[in-house]
């Protein structure tokens, strides 16, 4: 049985909630380095507001989940246990993986898909102290000329963009801050 602080922390509205943060992630990830607000979970620290309403809305029983060694906690795995059934995996099978860029490194153990299937890719979820101030300049697909963001590094997400189709997607959260960045993005420093 889940300890009672696993059942808190879920969307209060499911429907509206899951709807909001839905339609947060969309945005973050069709306007790469912008920030939304996302909210509606409140989940063990140190699990992000934001990062807990990605899983929420992202993540179920059918989605190999990672936990990276920042956030592999007994509450956090009771929290999804309760409220995604996400099955935990190793790096290598995930289609979705939460934790420090740090301690999700290396990044290329991740899932890039195939040129069959460049959509069998893994999303990560990295956990960041700010997303602010900016340390780089975006362009591509949904960015109008350039975008300026905070990323964890610079060259992992430029070696990223040079396989694609191929390569992984990345949510970054802060607090109830959310921006993403699609493979197809290019990155360069400030």
């Amino acid at each position: 049985m889940a300890a009672p602080a696993a059942l808190a922390g879920g969307f209060a509205r499911p429907a509206e909630d899951a709807a909001r943060a839905f339609r947060a992630c969309l945005e973050a990830m069709a306007r790469p380095g912008r920030i939304e607000q996302i909210r509606g979970a409140e989940p063990p620290a140190p699990l992000s507001v934001a990062a807990g309403s990605v899983l929420l809305t992202l993540v179920d029983d059918t989605t190999p989940l990672f936990l990276a060694p920042s956030h592999d906690r007994p509450e956090i795995r009771e929290w999804i246990a309760f409220h995604c059934a996400a099955p935990l995996v190793p790096a290598e099978d995930a289609a979705v993986a939460l934790g420090s860029w740090e301690a999700l490194h290396p990044a290329g153990r991740f899932r890039t898909g195939t040129p069959d299937y460049p959509d069998r890719s893994a999303t990560l979820i990295v956990e960041m102290p700010a997303l602010t101030p900016p340390n780089a300049r975006l362009t591509g697909p949904g960015i109008e000329t350039a975008h300026e963001a905070r990323l964890p590094e610079i060259a992992a997400f430029q070696e990223n963009r040079v396989g694609f189709p191929l390569g992984f997607d990345c949510y970054f959260t802060s607090g109830s801050g959310l921006a993403a960045l699609p493979r197809s993005t290019h990155v360069e420093a400030l």
